[in-house]
């Protein structure tokens, strides 16, 4: 394997655990003990803050995971007529999930914040319920990519 394989490989590797793995703890991890700890203010807050710490690195992955999947499919693979349906289940489950991605960005993410800033925290809370669900979607499709980036190639 060469060194840009193995780059690529990395890339693409790190880029998916840093997504998927932030996902799964802020659904399964923050968001419960900040729903028993917090009043809805405080909380929505501290989510606004997190989204603008994590949202970043998404934004990373998101350019990243095509790029070095592509990088890896023409340079590693011979191109996309040589590559499993594993790697067809990916590579559309992947860009399912950054539409998705996008889409929570531009409109709920916006919307939280712009409902903290003016503190209208029922607004606020909507836009909040709405980013988890996406995210529960997202993290759904996440785990299923790395299940079958795993163990798709041994179907």
């Amino acid at each position: 394997m060469t060194t840009n394989a193995s780059l690529a490989i990395t890339l693409h590797v790190l880029s998916a655990v840093i997504w998927v793995g932030g996902m799964f703890f802020a659904h399964q991890v923050l968001r419960p003990v900040a729903v028993a700890q917090l009043e809805p203010p405080a909380r929505l807050r501290l989510w606004t803050a997190v989204f603008r710490r994590f949202f970043p690195w998404v934004w990373l992955a998101v350019l990243l995971l095509p790029a070095s999947g592509y990088w890896m499919i023409s340079g590693i693979y011979g191109g996309m007529a040589s590559v499993g349906l594993h790697i067809h289940i990916m590579q559309g489950l992947g860009w399912l999930m950054i539409l998705l991605y996008v889409y929570l960005y531009f409109g709920a993410f916006r919307q939280l914040k712009e409902a903290v800033v003016t503190e209208q925290w029922p607004q606020g809370g909507r836009q909040l319920t709405r980013i988890r669900h996406i995210v529960g979607v997202n993290l759904v499709l996440g785990l299923i990519v790395v299940a079958t980036a795993a163990g798709g190639r041994y179907l």
